[in-house]
């Protein structure tokens, strides 16, 4: 068993290296049954039913750290997950306050959970103790969450989101949101405006965009291109938006951009340092590089991600 719940570790392009932990390894166990789920299909359930001992996952963790890893690896995060929801973990409180106790200096600890029980105190309890907590948001308007989230019968959307703006109040760390977009299901302009509008009003740290990328438990759901996420991303105005690596075979990259209209473009939307080669060619990075130079653009780290951004601050 202990092998099956700490993972990896893993490169993540958001997060850096992770090293995980899944507190539900044998069996999906969700709240969700998320359209685009790279799970199993399944109906949502209210409760986890195979509950891992405390001990197995403290001690699953520990030894993992102890070992050390291959290479001179460096560990970035230390991510809380599950096939399925994190934070129907019973014991998540007491798990995140223990393991807090000696997880090397240097590691963040991270929670990917899908928001559904921010709400609740037992919850918002545990989260505060982590370092970057993220959660989805597909849907902040009632159609467009009924059909990509599919959640359990007595999640409403109100509560969900009321819990999400009344965790956000009291936390210290990052609070990150994940938004992905099915095509003809979701990423209708009045969803996006809504889930902007709401990101915008709780004041999340970053936004990653995105869209299917690997196998769905459903074949009605489909990716929307980079092209067209990009798009999308200009309605996240002034926020800070990752999106999804593309490949670079057949790149479309935005040709040079004078000072200060690359300026103006930064101030809207700060890109990220990773994702900066794959949107402009190379007369316009060694532009970037430039604006850097002179203290007109700065690179802030925002949730293990680097982001040339016109405010370093804020």
């Amino acid at each position: 068993m202990k092998e099956n719940i700490v993972f990896g570790p893993i490169f993540s392009r958001r997060f850096g290296v992770s090293l995980g932990v899944d507190l539900s390894p044998s069996s999906k166990q969700c709240n969700f049954d998320c359209l685009y789920c790279e799970l199993i299909a399944q109906k949502a359930q209210k409760k986890m039913h195979k509950i891992l001992p405390l001990e197995a996952v403290i001690e699953s963790i520990r030894a993992k750290l102890d070992d050390g890893f291959d290479n001179g690896v460096k560990i970035d995060v230390l991510t809380i997950t599950a096939n399925g929801e994190p934070t129907l973990y019973p014991y998540l409180y007491e798990l995140i306050e223990e393991i807090s106790l000696f997880i090397p200096k240097g590691i963040s600890t991270l929670i990917l959970s899908n928001g559904s029980r921010f709400g609740e105190v037992s919850v918002q309890r545990a989260l505060r103790l982590f370092d970057i907590v993220k959660f989805s948001l597909d849907g902040a308007e009632e159609k467009s969450f009924a059909r990509v989230d599919r959640p359990y019968k007595d999640i409403s959307l109100k509560a969900l989101l009321d819990g999400i703006e009344d965790f956000a109040k009291g936390f210290g760390g990052e609070l990150v949101a994940e938004v992905l977009l099915v095509d003809g299901v979701n990423d209708g302009s009045e969803n996006i405006e809504a889930v902007a509008k709401f990101l915008r009003k709780v004041g999340v740290s970053r936004i990653d965009l995105g869209s299917v990328d690997r196998p769905p438990a459903y074949s009605n759901a489909r990716a929307i291109d980079f092209d067209r996420l990009s798009e999308i991303a200009q309605a996240f105005e002034g926020m800070f938006v990752s999106l999804p690596k593309r490949s670079l075979q057949h790149p479309t990259l935005n040709h040079y951009h004078p000072t200060e209209e690359l300026l103006k473009l930064i101030a809207t939307r700060p890109v990220s340092v990773s994702e900066a080669p794959m949107l402009f060619d190379k007369k316009t990075l060694l532009a970037i590089d430039k604006l850097v130079a002179s203290g007109n653009v700065f690179v802030k780290r925002v949730a293990n991600l680097d982001f040339f951004t016109t405010k370093m601050s804020g």
